[in-house]
């Protein structure tokens, strides 16, 4: 059965759309199951020996499932084994929000996750905000709160998501009470440590990616710290490791 899906998966991608391609993977937009589906597939490069390839792909493969589902579960689903969540097909409500994981084929490196439908990125919304006739400055303090509240969160489960940006973060409508959801998208460099100067790090490239992306917001990034500081039960040895890295 596994090996029918994996030869199945090349012509499932040939026929979806495309979005981008970058150095590690390609990115698709497709329908699966009847439901709106990106797919993440990395491939070979040929530059590495092929058994060292294919094990260095498989392990990031396996980092990139294993975040996500950790962030997905974050406070849920405490005492049953990390099998018995996969088994449950990774449909499961959201602890820390990141795209549901519907299928993950080992052979192929593809990672078949949730489309999140009607979202802008975090960058956008702000660089649109701020070029807006009256710049909301309470608005974007209230984001900046959220996202450090929801990186504590992340950090408190022991992820470190390796390539913190503006670009990697969603904002999507809440049908229920009109409110945004902040939800975190591509793990592809995470990994799993409790090491502050790891999460300290994690920290510190957002803040260069943050400031160069939007000048004049120091203060703005200074919330972030804060609601982080205030939200994770380890943020102490976290922040002491983030002025050191700087």
């Amino acid at each position: 059965m596994a090996q029918e899906n994996s030869m199945a998966v090349p012509d499932f991608l040939s026929k979806a759309e495309i979005l981008k391609q970058g150095a590690e993977a390609r990115v698709y937009r497709a329908q699966f199951l009847g439901k709106p589906t990106i797919v993440k597939q990395r491939f070979p490069k040929r530059y590495r020996h092929p058994t060292l390839d294919e094990k260095l792909t498989h392990r990031r493969t396996v980092q990139e499932v294993r975040s996500v589902l950790r962030c997905r579960k974050a406070g849920k689903f405490s005492s049953i084994s990390q099998r018995a969540v996969e088994i449950l097909h990774f449909h499961f409500s959201s602890g820390i929000p990141a795209p549901v994981v519907y299928f993950v084929d080992y052979t192929s490196h593809c990672i078949f996750l949730e489309e999140i439908i009607g979202s802008s990125t975090v960058r956008d919304h702000i660089m649109s905000t701020q070029q807006s006739d009256s710049c909301k400055e309470l608005e974007l303090e209230r984001l900046a709160e959220r996202m450090g509240h929801i990186l504590a969160k992340m950090h408190d489960e022991d992820v470190i998501h390796g390539d913190l940006t503006t670009s990697n973060m969603l904002l999507r409508c809440s049908l229920e009470n009109g409110e945004s959801d902040l939800v975190l998208i591509d793990f592809g460099l995470s990994y799993i440590s409790a090491l502050p100067e790891d999460k300290g790090v994690d920290l510190y490239v957002l803040e260069k990616a943050f400031l160069s992306t939007h000048p004049n917001t120091e203060a703005l990034f200074e919330k972030l710290l804060k609601s982080y500081t205030a939200a994770s039960r380890k943020s102490s040895a976290v922040i002491k490791k983030l002025d050191e890295v700087r």
